[in-house]
């Protein structure tokens, strides 16, 4: 993200959400990256969907989020897991 899309972002989840909040995020990723995105949510339940082909993996995070800030940070992370798809 650069700093326009950051704080348009910020912005908009700002708008939408009351912080302290639980947010919820959605990732695409390969199998072998799985842990990868676990790692971006230590302590959190995360739940798993397998394509119907088996090679891809849904991934979900439904976690209490203290600021639209911490929710960027956590794209940011996951930005740099390789072939990585936000929802």
């Amino acid at each position: 993200m650069n700093d326009y899309t950051t704080s348009e972002f910020k912005k908009k989840l700002d708008d939408i959400h009351d912080f302290p909040t639980v947010y919820m995020f959605k990732f695409i990723v390969t199998e072998d990256k799985t842990e990868a995105v676990d790692k971006l949510f230590p302590n959190s339940s995360l739940n798993y969907k397998p394509s119907s082909k088996g090679k891809y993996v849904s991934v979900t995070a439904s976690v209490m989020m203290p600021s639209s800030d911490r929710v960027i940070e956590i794209y940011k992370e996951a930005k740099k897991i390789e072939g990585i798809i936000a929802l």
